[in-house]
């Protein structure tokens, strides 16, 4: 009888230890890496960035979470560096299980979390890392970019300078994967929708760099029509606040001339007035879905979910719904589910092209007027739109081939 006892006992722990991991907490977990630079120079970027994924965390938790789990976010300080944006990562792979990674700042980030995503086959989601090869001679099944690239976004600002007139065109840019990308393509679609458009000069500065004075020079002396960047962050805001009052007097066409910061931080709104922008999220879209998003993130927080915030809460929202689609979080069924998706969101419909994993969506102008209903300095106005199809890159001239 004691015999048959603990047999029976034996076959009870037996199964209790096989049943242990279903019912532990981790199981009930899908976790997220936000990569962004939480420190130095560009800290308000990653910080606005990663406030957008986390609030859209927060949006899905309190609607019953991803496949009746819990959604969280892992915030990852990058430091703008690609080596410890990926060991960062790596560790979190290796010893948490962590199967998707998101993050909207540095390209040279994005292509280093490219190559860790495919090799240890997990999912890269990017919202703002923007350099064309990422889904073009260097894309691979791992990597989604949820955001325009540089083809796209400087397509759409070359077809709105054509569209202003301008014949003189000076253009400057980070010297790095991103600014040459920005600028090589805006200068094949400057060519293509104003043939009798010059580029009148052409700038490549470092990142980080603090004095624009022999830059501003070079344009001054060019004498163009309007100048065109794809600078961000702290670049954007010292070239404008030094070169102003050099005497670089010209519109301004840029991806991020919406930046609340870049406004406040230049001190006087006569320096922004009438320079335009193109984005694939501006908080001023003139939709029901946007207008809705807006008021209940400005409920929630107290603020308004301007550019970084709404970018990276529509690319959290687009990877939810991959991930809801597979009814899994494998990540090959994922990789499935995501391709050829299309998400309605607040900025319109966005579609993952599956040849390239590049989303295929509208970009909205804006052009910084006195006074919004946002802030009581200047700030973005609605410009109208461009259409997907009108920025498109066709899958075959990408340099794309997906293994």
């Amino acid at each position: 009888m004691r015999k048959k006892w603990m047999g029976v006992l034996c076959i009870f722990m037996m199964a209790l230890m096989v049943a242990l991991p279903v019912c532990a907490p981790a199981q009930d977990t899908i976790k997220i890496g936000a990569i962004e630079p939480l420190s130095g120079t560009f800290k308000d970027i990653g910080e606005r960035y990663l406030e957008g994924v986390v609030y859209a965390v927060k949006v899905i938790n309190e609607s019953g979470g991803l496949l009746g789990k819990k959604v969280e976010v892992v915030p990852i300080d990058s430091e703008l560096k690609p080596d410890v944006a990926t060991r960062k990562a790596q560790n979190l792979i290796l010893k948490d299980g962590v199967k998707f990674f998101c993050g909207g700042t540095g390209s040279s980030v994005g292509a280093a979390m490219q190559q860790l995503a495919e090799k240890q086959n997990v999912i890269m989601n990017t919202y703002g890392m923007a350099a064309a090869s990422m889904t073009g001679e260097k894309c691979n099944k791992n990597f989604f970019r949820s955001c325009a690239n540089t083809d796209q976004q400087s397509y759409a600002l070359a077809e709105l300078v054509a569209k202003k007139g301008y014949k003189k065109v000076a253009i400057i840019a980070q010297d790095y994967s991103f600014g040459q990308e920005a600028l090589a393509a805006f200068k094949k679609k400057l060519a293509q929708a104003s043939p009798s458009a010059k580029i009148v000069v052409e700038l490549y500065h470092p990142a980080g760099t603090k004095d624009y004075a022999p830059y501003v020079s070079q344009i001054i002396a060019a004498n163009p029509d309007v100048i065109f960047t794809p600078n961000w962050g702290n670049d954007l805001t010292l070239l404008l606040k030094q070169g102003r009052p050099m005497g670089m007097k010209q519109k301004v066409f840029s991806y991020y001339i919406n930046d609340e910061f870049t406004i406040q931080a230049l001190g006087n709104d006569d320096l922004m007035i009438g320079n335009m922008g193109a984005e694939v999220y501006t908080v001023s879209i003139p939709t029901k879905k946007n207008e809705e998003f807006v008021a209940k993130f400005y409920k929630d927080k107290g603020y308004y979910p301007t550019w970084l915030r709404g970018k990276a809460y529509i690319a959290t929202m687009f990877w939810a719904e991959a991930v809801k689609k597979a009814g899994t979080t494998d990540v090959d069924a994922v990789i499935k589910a995501w391709e050829g998706l299309s998400y309605d969101g607040p900025a319109g419909v966005w579609t993952m092209r599956a040849c390239d994993h590049q989303a295929q969506l509208p970009l909205w102008f804006t052009e910084i007027v006195k006074k919004t209903k946002y802030f009581d300095h200047a700030f973005e106005a609605p410009a109208g739109m461009t259409t997907a199809k009108s920025v498109e890159v066709p899958c075959g001239e990408t340099g794309c081939k997906m293994k």
